[in-house]
């Protein structure tokens, strides 16, 4: 019998229903009664901000003062979480996926192949005095490895897991020296926004790092039968896992894949139809819900042979293939949700969820440690997403939560929740509404018509 981990609790519905299918197949999602009819899908967001090297206690800033916390300590608490709850444990979470952004630093400026394909880095766009761009042996020295020790206490457990990596995750990263910016214009952002226009454009290169920790052939992922396949290295990655008496099929993608990752993708599907598929990739939602980059780092707008944008994914991937019903992501400040239908007339859900702003702790421990800018320094606080998957009753549904491992609270029980958050990111809504953002119920009323149990 699992123990108990709180992960199950009453919250606000926001309920988005799939569209029935008509056939009418009694014997799918027939299960014995002795198969556990719960479990749960852990979301690590980009964790980039904790495991920073710049962002602990032993690194001295410009001015001369110290990082105020480790904040690797809240990387760790959060695999640790994730490991205590985990299904051989006893607990709830059958697998865990994360969007990607695990570190923050490269180690290169441009990698070779983007180099010899003729791009190049400019010095003096805004972008590069932003400190976005920034490779430093510390990359290789403390932040690869502090990410191999916290996945390391998952793998432990057993339990299937899978990365998809982020633009920060990349071997380079530059301000693209082709895309014309001026900087000149940079006091009209205010009036303008925030556009390459004026800032310049970022590009990233290369998964030799990721795939040092992350790869096929790490310890995390040879020879594992859940790990089923990989493309570029292990950049991208496909599991399956077992829960509520169906095998789930987990694709991880690069952010904004090329051509033949997308043909990868599909003959990953091909070789297991029908299985119920969850895409995890870095970049697809925007905080307004919306499938469109950052500005600033629109890889196909300055590399469009090489990159595919999220709509150009959701088009030639996921539209046509029935199968996927659920697309996670990160990278975009903040969350949002939504459901379209497919080609098929059936529900596809994306998700958005990025903490990495959140400096809370920071504050809780010296209030006066703010930015050069006056703002506070983003953390994350520990804040990863659960969903929770319920098939006990005729219609199953996604209990989506969000917790802290810091504060080991979820969102719905911190009373200072809103007064911590909802000014810099969704100043316009109730608090209501702001808790509801990370709180939530989505039925999954035709999951048990168009998929079979096991």
């Amino acid at each position: 019998m699992k123990k108990s981990t709180g992960l199950v609790l009453g919250v606000l519905a926001i309920s988005n229903v799939f569209t029935s299918c008509s056939d009418d197949d009694t014997s799918k999602g027939a299960s014995s009664q002795q198969i556990d009819k719960t479990f749960t899908i852990a979301v690590i967001p980009d964790t980039q901000n904790m495991t920073d090297f710049t962002h602990q206690t032993s690194y001295q800033n410009n001015e001369g003062g110290n990082f105020p916390i480790d904040a690797s300590t809240q990387f760790y608490d959060m695999m640790q979480y994730v490991s205590n709850n985990a299904v051989t444990q006893g607990g709830e979470i059958a697998f865990l996926t994360s969007v990607g952004d695990i570190w923050q630093h490269q180690t290169e400026i441009v990698d070779a192949e983007h180099e010899a394909r003729g791009f190049s880095h400019d010095p003096y766009s805004l972008i590069s005095y932003s400190g976005e761009v920034f490779p430093t042996e510390e990359t290789v020295n403390f932040e690869m490895p502090l990410a191999r020790e916290g996945y390391e206490m998952v793998a432990q457990t057993g339990i299937p897991f899978g990365v998809a990596p982020g633009n920060h995750d990349s071997d380079a990263m530059w301000s693209e020296a082709s895309f014309e910016s001026d900087p000149s214009l940079v006091n009209q952002i205010g009036t303008l926004g925030v556009i390459p226009e004026i800032l310049g454009m970022l590009h990233i290169g290369g998964w030799d790092n990721f795939n040092s920790v992350f790869g096929e052939n790490s310890e995390f992922f040879k020879n594992k039968s859940w790990y089923v396949s990989s493309f570029n290295g292990g950049a991208n990655s496909a599991q399956t896992f077992e829960g509520a008496g169906y095998t789930f099929l987990n694709i991880s993608l690069e952010m904004q894949p090329a051509d033949d990752v997308l043909a990868w993708a599909q003959s990953v599907i091909d070789a297991h139809p029908g299985l119920p598929t969850i895409i995890t990739t870095h970049d697809f939602l925007d905080a307004n819900g919306e499938r469109l980059p950052n500005p600033i780092v629109d890889l196909p707008r300055i590399d469009p042979e090489y990159h595919n944008s999220a709509e150009d994914v959701f088009q030639t991937l996921v539209m046509p293939n029935d199968q996927i019903f659920l697309i996670l992501s990160g990278h975009h400040h903040g969350k949002a949700m939504r459901v379209d239908q497919n080609n098929s007339g059936h529900a596809v859900i994306q998700v958005l969820a990025d903490y990495q702003d959140r400096g809370q702790t920071v504050l809780d421990v010296d209030p006066t440690f703010l930015t050069s800018h006056g703002t506070t320094y983003g953390i994350g606080d520990g804040w990863l997403r659960l969903m929770n998957f319920n098939f006990e009753d005729e219609t199953p549904f996604i209990e989506v939560k969000t917790y802290s491992s810091h504060y080991q609270k979820f969102s719905d029980d911190v009373t200072t929740y809103s007064e911590w958050y909802k000014a810099s990111e969704n100043p316009e809504v109730s608090d209501s509404e702001f808790h509801a953002l990370d709180s939530y119920t989505i039925e999954l009323s035709d999951f048990k018509n168009r998929f079979s149990a096991n």
